[in-house]
């Protein structure tokens, strides 16, 4: 699943400053108190949201996951982060909530993060990219 961006209003690429050339964050709010890498909690979190998604959307139900991945992009032309989630199971069903679920709370948490430096961020463009298995096989996004 992609989210396209967590778009803030006002940042610059000079106020990304929190992130190095590997994508590693860390983030200094109000210019003092230190919240530790952004990234790294946004990747937990993440990985716990897909883990408990049965929890969180009605009518869901527990799958036994073999695998969760959570990817990160930064944008620093167009101030924004990318996540990238992959869900995978053994079971005969799909699993596009979990990674959806995993999508929306890593750029929640990102969101969490910053906010600091800026309130006006978005959330934009949650969707499921590609899918393989469950009652309805294999769906890929068509190319934009």
């Amino acid at each position: 699943m992609r989210n396209k961006s967590l778009t803030p209003q006002r940042l610059t690429p000079q106020s990304l400053t929190h992130f190095d050339a590997k994508g590693s964050a860390h983030m200094v709010a109000a210019g003092a108190a230190k919240k530790g890498d952004v990234l790294g909690v946004a990747r937990i979190a993440a990985v716990q949201a897909a883990k408990r998604a049965a929890e969180l959307i009605p009518l869901a139900h527990p799958i036994a996951l073999t695998r969760v991945s959570v990817d990160f992009t930064l944008n620093k032309r167009n101030p924004s982060v990318s996540i990238v989630s992959r869900v995978e199971c053994r079971g005969q069903t799909g699993v596009e909530m979990e990674a959806l679920t995993a999508a929306a709370v890593g750029l929640l948490t990102i969101y969490d993060m910053v906010k600091a430096v800026d309130r006006g961020m978005t959330l934009t463009e949650i969707r499921l990219e590609e899918k393989h298995g469950g009652k309805s096989g294999v769906f890929r996004r068509a190319p934009r």
